[in-house]
């Protein structure tokens, strides 16, 4: 039985959540950010946006439990899309 638990836990050692905060300042880019959360859709563990109209721009924020090099690849694809900044928090384990 312990070698069963121990397969269990060995693929989540190999991920670690995140917190990846998204701010879209240009509307254009809204549909390519949906398309990339679409790709990593099944490391995605929940999604929250808010529209701040007052000062035209989204706050988009995306919980992750994913591999570390997963995380960084859907952190620097959104980054790199014109008008949208990302910061990505994670957990210590």
């Amino acid at each position: 039985m312990e070698q069963d638990e121990k397969k269990l836990q060995g693929p989540e050692k190999d991920t670690r959540i995140a917190l990846i905060g998204i701010l879209v300042e240009n509307p254009e880019a809204v549909e390519e950010i949906n398309a990339l959360l679409h790709t990593y859709r099944s490391y995605i563990i929940g999604r929250m946006g808010l529209p701040y109209r007052e000062r035209k721009l989204s706050i988009i924020s995306v919980v992750m439990d994913a591999p570390n090099p997963v995380i960084s690849a859907l952190s620097g694809k959104l980054g790199m899309l014109p008008g949208v900044q990302t910061k990505t928090l994670y957990s210590k384990s």
